[in-house]
């Protein structure tokens, strides 16, 4: 009755403009925050996977995996070609070269001289002439590789496993498949440990591993693990030397015998 009379006398009351404002706040603020929230949730989503993949990508990478890593690529590697030639650096200032056929013939090179290599095989193993027709006959798994140079080595020099099988990976001409199995094998040494990224002394980046010879010289390689070569070895302690793998592969450019 008394609404009625004040609309009779005064008309509909009209509410202020700052009235209006809250009120119309009031009803659309929940919402605006419910369409806030759904239209985060993307947004908070992306944030957590990136966190996730980060942690992931920053987790170190252990020695076992990157010495996998240089089999795979040891198995797709090429292995055509005349000649085995393998080129290196001796402590800094020697440079020598090695070619063979894959009948058995080799050369050498000092200071560009190249002399044919006679009266012996051009390879060894522990002290041991080893021939080409020899290295070809390597299986090509790991664990008959390790069993098979294992019984090719000295009685007494078990502690020159891991460098045998190294061997087989560059001053060797070992196929593809032996050169995998020879990373793979070495992958299960406990003997054989993971120092971490490294460069040799060309500055190339590679990876370093390391072992223990029974004379007690700790042998330390660089390795690149997406080509499977290795690029440098290291020998520390007194009378120490080093080696920089300048070339290690199969060619059809043989030394120049004029």
């Amino acid at each position: 009755m008394t609404d009625d009379l004040i609309r009779d006398l005064y008309g509909e009351p009209r509410p202020g403009p700052d009235a209006q404002a809250r009120v119309w706040r009031r009803v659309t603020a929940p919402r605006r925050r419910r369409r806030l929230s759904w239209l985060a949730i993307p947004a908070v989503a992306a944030a957590a996977l990136t966190a996730i993949l980060l942690n992931v990508t920053a987790e170190p990478l252990s020695g076992r995996s990157i010495l996998l890593t240089a089999a795979s690529s040891a198995a797709s590697s090429r292995s055509g070609g005349a000649y085995w030639h393998v080129e290196k650096l001796h402590d800094g200032a020697r440079v020598s070269e090695l070619w063979v056929t894959r009948q058995g013939e080799a050369w050498t090179a000092e200071q560009g001289r190249v002399t044919r290599v006679t009266g012996r095989a051009p390879f060894s193993m522990a002290g041991r002439d080893l021939t080409y027709e020899q290295i070809r006959a390597l299986p090509s798994d790991a664990a008959a590789l390790r069993e098979r140079v294992a019984a090719m080595l000295p009685p007494g020099s078990q502690g020159l496993l891991a460098d045998a099988l190294s061997g087989l990976l560059w001053t060797k001409p070992s196929e593809p498949g032996v050169r995998a199995a020879a990373y793979r094998a070495l992958a299960d040494l406990p003997e054989v440990r993971y120092l971490g990224a490294a460069t040799d002394a060309r500055g190339r980046a590679g990876e370093a591993f390391a072992f223990d010879l029974p004379s007690g010289v700790r042998r330390t390689l660089i390795i690149d693990p997406d080509s499977s070569q290795v690029l440098s070895c290291a020998d520390s302690g007194r009378g120490g030397r080093s080696e920089v793998v300048l070339t290690a592969g199969w060619t059809d450019q043989g030394p120049d015998l004029r």
